[in-house]
């Protein structure tokens, strides 16, 4: 069964940073994509940022591109979201995501959540 743990919220100050990270277990974690979605109260679920399994290849939401990295560690199972530049929007809650695709994860597409972390940005 796959399982996933993310870590890593908490509060910021606008323009600050947070790095998120979610750890994978239950199955082979270097063969698939891995992604970030983030959903807020009275808001529906979106897209952030996915990496493909090799990490090779990367996609972003174009609110976060160019202020959020995702990345990859396969040696340990976790996918990190690197968030700086924040901004009061970006607070939300965030959950890491997985499926059966070796390239992306879209909503439509993922199998597998995480139970979420929040993230709270505040000027």
């Amino acid at each position: 069964q796959v399982q996933l743990v993310e870590s890593g919220g908490g509060l910021a100050q606008t323009g600050g940073s947070l790095r998120l990270s979610c750890t994978a277990s239950g199955r082979t974690f270097s063969d698939y994509a891995m992604a970030w979605f983030r959903q807020g109260s009275e808001k529906e679920r979106e897209f952030v940022a996915a990496i493909s399994a090799s990490g090779q290849s990367t996609f972003y939401a174009d609110s976060v591109k160019g202020r959020f990295t995702i990345s990859r560690d396969n040696a340990k199972s976790t996918v990190n979201l690197q968030m700086d530049a924040l901004k009061r929007e970006d607070t939300d809650i965030y959950y890491c995501a997985t499926g059966a695709s070796r390239v992306v994860v879209t909503y439509g597409s993922a199998e597998h959540w995480g139970q979420g972390t929040q993230v709270t940005v505040s000027s």
